[in-house]
């Protein structure tokens, strides 16, 4: 199978997978089973078609609407299964399509869920994280495994420069982020450090974006979450986390 046909059925398969995020996103902070009851309209109730159900294309035919009661379905559902096709689109397409592909596609996959929760509840899983330290251990010793100690030494020093963080300024930074950088450093190895870098550097961007519109005591009361920022981290470190660090290398050793 060539790589661009891989990367078509990543895609599609991203794009089914994202609808399931979506509702993991909805149900998992709220203590709600993930496979029952079928998805229905949160006003009427009506369950959701199958052929409604399909991945961007249901909400498109659909003019963003329930079929039933004419409730406006939020966008946010189209776009995260677009997005997650596109980010397993490009998994295959940066890593190709063989075993190299297996740790990123996971990654991706588990730092979407992540990202919708702390966003609308400012927490971050535990079963998430947990599945992700696993998960990650395993698929580096399946399949990368003359870097598994590189990857322990990322996952410990990441975790531990976010739990050093929590302990200094504890209002600022959750022991979800400590876990989440931990599971980052699994899944990179050493490029986890750009993908830190980055984070702290769209959350400060944001962040001083915020208290400037807003004042500082209010902007600082508002608590914007750090995990998108991290999850956002990890993509680039994923993805051109080890140019950056070559081209550090070599520029300044």
């Amino acid at each position: 199978m060539s790589v661009g046909v891989a990367a078509v059925l990543a895609g599609i398969f991203g794009a089914i997978i994202g609808s399931f995020l979506n509702v993991v996103a909805w149900r998992l902070p709220r203590k709600e089973s993930l496979l029952h009851p079928a998805s229905a309209c949160p006003k009427c109730k009506t369950p959701i078609k199958p052929y409604d159900n399909v991945p961007v294309l249901g909400w498109l035919w659909l003019r963003g609407k329930c079929r039933a009661c004419g409730e406006p379905i939020s966008a946010r559902y189209p776009i995260v299964e677009a997005v997650t096709g596109l980010l397993c689109a490009a998994c295959v397409l940066r890593f190709g399509a063989d075993s190299d592909v297996w740790l990123p596609l996971f990654f991706v996959l588990l730092l979407v869920p992540i990202a919708l929760i702390d966003i609308d509840h400012h927490i971050i899983p535990n079963v998430l994280t947990l599945i992700g330290v696993v998960a990650g251990f395993a698929l580096v010793v399946a399949f990368q495994t003359d870097e598994l100690v590189e990857h322990v030494i990322a996952m410990l020093g990441a975790g531990g420069f976010f739990l050093i963080a929590a302990i200094v300024y504890p209002s600022g930074m959750g022991m979800g982020d400590v876990k989440l950088a931990g599971v980052m450093g699994i899944f990179l190895g050493r490029e986890v450090i750009p993908a830190i870098f980055v984070a702290l550097i769209a959350g400060s961007v944001v962040g001083g974006i915020i208290i400037a519109r807003m004042g500082f005591e209010k902007g600082r009361k508002e608590g914007l979450p750090f995990g998108p920022w991290l999850c956002l981290g990890s993509i680039v470190g994923l993805f051109v986390g080890e140019d950056i660090v070559d081209w550090y290398l070599d520029s300044f050793t």
